[in-house]
Formats: C-alpha cells, sequence, structure tokens
C-alpha cells in the first residue's frame, strides 16, 4: 500500500526535478562540460548504470524491463539495445520530453532491437502491468526505509525475475555530506537522501509477504567524489 509519506515525498521530487533542476539535471546527464564536483557525480552515475545492466541477462530479447525512475533515458536506451522492451518511466514531465529528443534515431523501429514506452507518472502504477526485470537507480534513495521497502513490494507482486535497486548509504561520508546539506537556504537545497543500512532493508524486506518467494543478490557500493550509493539486488528464488 501507498503510504502517505511517500505520497508527500514524491510531490516534493516532482517538483523539484520537473522546474528547480531540470536544466542542471539536463546537462549533467550530456556530455557537455561539467564542474570538478558534478564530473564526480556523472561519473558515479555511469559506473552505477553500467553495474546494474551488468546484473540483467545480456541477452533481453522477448524481456520486459521497468526504468523506475528512467530521467533522460540513459539506462533504459542501454537495455532495448539489448532486446528488451523497456518502459521507462520518471516523475518529471520535463525530464521525460528530454529522453524522447535524446533517443537515437536509428533505433527507431530498427530489426533486433528492442523498444522503449517513455512515460511520465508514478512507477508504482498497477497500469504499467508486469515485468521481467525491474531496474530503479536513485529514484528510491529520497525516501525513508519503510517506504523503500512498501515500494519494491508492490513491485515484486509484478515482477517475474529480479529487481535491482540502489539505495544511499548510511556512511559517516554520506551523514556528513547530509548535515553539511543542511546547512544552505532552504529554497536552495535539493530534496534530502535519507541513508539506510542494506542490513536493515534486507530485514524488513524479508518480512515482507510479497518477498516470501525472493531472495537477496549481489551488493555493491559505489562511491566516488560527491557520488556515493549501493547497488541491491533480489531475485526470485
Amino acid at each position: 500500500m501507498t503510504t502517505r509519506s511517500y505520497v508527500a515525498r514524491r510531490g516534493e521530487l516532482q517538483t523539484y526535478f520537473d522546474r528547480t533542476a531540470a536544466e542542471a539535471w539536463a546537462r549533467l546527464t550530456s556530455t557537455a562540460p561539467v564542474g570538478r564536483v558534478r564530473a564526480t557525480v556523472r561519473a558515479g552515475r555511469d559506473r552505477m548504470r553500467n553495474t546494474l545492466l551488468s546484473w540483467l541477462p545480456e541477452d533481453l530479447h522477448g524481456k520486459r524491463i521497468l526504468d523506475a525512475g528512467c530521467g533522460t533515458g540513459a539506462l533504459a536506451v542501454e537495455a532495448a539495445l539489448r532486446g528488451a522492451e523497456v518502459v521507462a518511466i520518471d516523475l518529471s514531465p520535463t525530464l521525460v520530453d528530454l529522453a524522447r529528443e535524446r533517443l537515437p534515431a536509428e533505433m527507431v523501429n530498427r530489426p533486433g532491437w528492442g523498444s522503449i514506452d517513455f512515460r511520465s507518472g508514478d512507477m508504482l502504477d498497477p497500469a504499467l502491468g508486469e515485468f521481467d526485470h525491474v531496474v530503479a537507480m536513485d529514484s528510491l534513495i529520497h525516501y525513508r526505509e519503510t517506504d523503500i521497502v512498501s515500494s519494491l513490494s508492490q513491485l515484486a507482486v509484478r515482477t517475474r525475475g529480479s529487481i535491482v535497486f540502489t539505495a544511499a548509504p548510511r556512511t559517516p561520508a554520506t551523514m556528513l555530506m547530509l548535515g553539511m546539506g543542511r546547512l544552505f537556504p532552504r529554497s536552495d537545497r535539493s530534496p534530502a537522501i535519507e541513508p539506510v543500512s542494506p542490513d536493515v532493508l534486507r530485514w524488513l524486506m524479508a518480512r515482507e509477504p510479497a518477498f516470501e518467494s525472493w531472495q537477496t543478490g549481489r551488493f555493491e557500493l559505489i562511491t566516488g567524489g560527491f557520488y556515493k550509493s549501493q547497488a541491491l539486488e533480489w531475485r526470485r528464488a
């Protein structure tokens, strides 16, 4: 069940990424020059995206993938190039429009390649249907542990294979960065991340009925400069 805290945070994120940060996010996810800090974030995101993609089957032909929180579409494109039918959804219509603009022209109706259905909305919408794999890269890092587990459980009942996702790590460095962010005026702040423990996440998920037939998989902590995120995998037993 979707909680009130999830809905409230979802609204904050939609406003932030669709209005306040749309231009900066478009630049960060492009090949345009960026400052030193954002360069570390870009490099970290590239490494994380490659990690999550490596946890999916190499051949994705005939597989339906949910890119939950697709942003400007880089992961969706890579999955489609491997044959997947991708539903790529994000809260921000602005970023989804940019993702459509960046779609390589040669991918349209190309035999042997997959497809991408870009949408704007809630990644938990049951109308999106069922999937073989779900990828949620840095789209749950702003939510509390209980909301992360609640969200993943809703996706699990509609997923046949695996869910790979990221969460903000609870490390001294992350907590320091979070504390420094609170020093900025409220109008200049991005929505705060919610650092979580992977052990706590696993414990909470193990108690969820939706994960009764699931098991934990791979884990990788990726850090570099101002990018710090942890990748986790859950798969059908």
